[in-house]
């Protein structure tokens, strides 16, 4: 097995219906411009309100992806 190193980045996916959507938003954005991406850990959820109701879920994910490095 050879050595890895991979990077842990921290992002917050937003959603008007679920706090596993804004979780998926998150990943899924991520994934537009990252490669090897590899584990994804939640690890805060919260709500946006206004006049009393809910507006919006957000989700903090901590993503890690494979470093690469460019030879």
């Amino acid at each position: 097995m050879s050595d890895s190193m991979y990077i842990v980045i921290d992002l917050v996916g937003t959603s008007t219906t679920s706090w596993q959507d804004a979780a998926q938003n998150a990943i899924e954005t991520a994934g537009l411009s990252l490669d090897n991406l590899r584990v994804a850990e939640i690890t805060q959820m919260d709500m946006k309100v206004e006049n009393g109701k809910v507006i919006a879920y957000r989700t903090r994910v901590n993503l890690s992806f494979k470093y690469v490095e460019d030879d």
